[in-house]
């Protein structure tokens, strides 16, 4: 199993919102990650808006890819897109870039 960890940065004034919308997830988005392989996926938001992703996954580039075939998919990232800073015109989910894994305890 792969474990992936990413950063991206929500912009502060939209935080609180941020945080409400993913109270309220699409049941069919939850369906949609979990059919494409993300498991145990989660965020985490600091005050400042450091947004901090992580999942488990056979193989992440594959369970992107299987996102990325969703319509589901493509709505709730036009939705979420305004509440993220430096996208540099892509998509959230596009902007995710895996940090590398240093140490890991199991």
């Amino acid at each position: 199993m792969q474990r992936v960890c990413f950063l991206l940065k929500v912009r502060p004034d939209r935080a609180e919102e941020y945080r409400e919308r993913h109270q309220h997830v699409w049941a069919e988005m939850r369906d949609a990650l979990s059919a494409a392989g993300w498991h145990n996926y989660s965020l985490f938001l600091r005050e400042d808006g450091l947004l901090v992703g992580y999942l488990e996954t056979e193989d992440f580039d594959a369970a992107r890819a299987a996102m990325d075939a969703t319509d589901v998919n493509a709505r709730w990232q036009a939705q979420m897109s305004e509440f993220f800073e430096e996208l540099d015109g892509r998509a959230p989910d596009a902007a995710m870039l895996p940090l590398t894994e240093v140490f890991h305890l199991p």
